[in-house]
C-alpha cells in the first residue's frame, strides 16, 4: 500500500479531529460516531494493524475507512508537518487496497458500478446530459473564452440543476463569454478517486479529456468545487492541462458589471466554505467577495470558518453512499445550528452537494422558518436588476 511508511508515526495526539480552537470536533465521521477508530488517528492505527495482519478486512473496517469525507481538516491540523500532507493520500490508498481485496461497503460498490456503467452516479443516459439547460438557450461551446462544466450534481440532481441554471444565468448577466457541451462529458471522477478507485478515475478523466481536446477547450468554469479540484490538480498528469476556475472565482471579479435593485432589505448571511474550494485549494475569498459586493448583505461568520470550517459531510462520495450517520451530531446538522447561532437568516453555499446536505439538515432541525440555505448566485440574482 502506498504511504504505509507513515502509518507508524501517528501516536494519536488528536489534533487532526479538532479545529483551531481545540474545543469543537471537526472530523465528520468522528463527530457522528464518537469512536476513536473513526478519527484520522484511529484510521492510521487500523491500517497499520491490517497491514501487520493483526486484524482482518471486515465490513466494519471497510465502513470506517470509506466514511472519511476527505474534508482535509486532518491535513490542516495534524501536528506533524513531515507527513501531514500525506494523511488523506494514505487513507485513499487504504480504500484502494480494500477495493482490491474485494472488501467495500455495498453502497460504495453500487456507486462505483453506476460510474463504471453510466459515467455518472445517477445511472442516467449521457445523451440527456444537456437537459439541465432546457429553455436557457445557452450557446454550444465553440470559440468562447470558457467552457461551463456542470458535472454530476449540476447535470442530474434536481437541486443541482437549479443551481447550475442560476450560475449560468448570472454568468450571462455578467457578460462572461462561455459555452456548454451538451453531450459527451461524464463525471469528473473526483469522488471516485477519493474512494480509491484510481483506475476508474483515470478512465473517466481520459474520456473527458478526449472530449475537451476535440473542442479545443483551454479555460473551464466549474460548478462544483469537486470538479474544480479534479480538473485543476489531477487532470494535468493525465494529459488534460487547462486553466480551471470555480464559478465564484470568475464572478467575484465580474460583480462590477451587475446593476442591483434599489431598496433591498438588509439580511445577515453566513458563508459555508466548501472543503474542495477552501482547505483543498486555499480559496476562502471568492464566495465572500461576491456576497460583499451586493447591497444590503451583512456577512456574518460562523465560529468555524475558512480553514477551520466544518464539512457538510458530503465529501469523499458520502453524498452518494450516505455512510455517515444522520443523527443529532451529523456534521450537516451541527453546521446549520452553528449558522443559526451566528444570527444568519441565510446560509450561503457554493457547492451543489453542500446545498442538498445542508437543506436537508435545516428541515430536520426545524429551522426552516428562520434559516434558509441558498447558493451564492441565487442570492445575487435575487437582487440583480436584469438587463436581458
Amino acid at each position: 500500500m502506498q504511504h504505509e511508511e507513515i502509518l507508524h508515526r501517528c501516536f494519536r495526539c488528536g489534533y487532526c479531529k479538532l479545529p483551531g480552537n481545540y474545543t469543537d470536533i471537526n472530523c465528520p465521521a468522528y463527530l457522528s460516531f464518537r469512536f476513536e477508530t473513526y478519527s484520522p488517528g484511529g484510521r492510521m492505527w487500523l491500517l497499520r494493524a491490517w497491514l501487520d495482519k493483526k486484524i482482518d478486512a471486515g465490513s466494519r473496517f471497510a465502513e470506517i475507512m470509506f466514511s472519511c469525507a476527505t474534508c482535509g481538516n486532518c491535513v490542516e491540523h495534524c501536528a506533524f508537518p513531515e507527513f501531514r500532507d500525506r494523511l488523506l493520500l494514505a487513507f485513499i490508498a487504504g480504500k484502494e487496497a480494500l477495493l482490491e481485496a474485494g472488501c467495500a461497503p455495498p453502497a460504495v460498490r453500487d456507486y462505483l458500478t453506476k460510474m463504471q456503467l453510466h459515467g455518472n452516479a445517477y445511472a442516467r443516459p449521457m445523451k440527456k446530459s444537456g437537459e439541465w439547460a432546457r429553455d436557457l438557450d445557452l450557446p454550444a461551446y465553440s470559440d468562447q473564452e470558457y467552457l461551463f462544466f456542470t458535472d454530476d450534481a449540476g447535470t442530474w440532481d434536481p437541486r443541482g440543476q437549479e443551481i447550475a441554471r442560476s450560475v449560468a444565468t448570472l454568468l450571462r448577466q455578467a457578460n462572461v463569454s462561455f459555452g456548454v457541451i451538451p453531450q459527451g462529458l461524464c463525471s469528473d471522477g473526483n469522488d471516485v478517486g477519493a474512494m480509491g478507485e484510481t483506475a476508474l478515475f483515470e478512465e473517466l478523466a481520459k474520456k473527458n479529456i478526449d472530449v475537451l481536446s476535440k473542442f479545443n477547450v483551454r479555460k473551464i468554469i466549474t460548478l462544483s468545487p469537486h470538479s474544480f479540484n479534479a480538473l485543476k490538480n489531477d487532470y494535468p498528469a493525465l494529459g488534460g492541462a487547462y486553466q480551471v476556475f470555480h464559478y465564484t472565482q470568475v464572478l467575484a471579479f465580474a460583480m462590477s458589471r451587475l446593476t442591483f435593485s434599489e431598496n433591498s432589505d438588509p439580511v445577515k448571511i453566513a458563508f459555508h466554505d466548501p472543503c474542495y474550494l477552501g482547505r483543498h485549494n486555499a480559496d476562502y475569498a471568492s464566495g465572500r467577495m461576491m456576497l460583499q459586493a451586493v447591497p444590503g448583505i451583512n456577512l456574518v461568520e460562523m465560529d468555524r470558518n475558512r480553514n477551520d470550517a466544518l464539512c457538510c459531510g458530503g465529501g469523499g462520495g458520502n453524498f452518494f453512499t450516505d455512510l455517515l450517520s444522520g443523527g443529532d451530531d451529523s456534521s450537516a446538522r451541527v453546521r446549520v445550528r452553528e449558522a443559526a447561532d451566528a444570527g444568519a437568516r441565510i446560509l450561503a453555499v457554493a457547492c451543489p452537494q453542500c446545498a442538498v446536505m445542508l437543506e436537508d439538515a435545516v428541515k430536520v432541525e426545524n429551522l426552516d422558518q428562520t434559516l434558509r440555505v441558498a447558493e451564492v448566485s441565487e442570492i445575487v440574482m435575487e437582487r440583480v436588476a436584469l438587463t436581458y
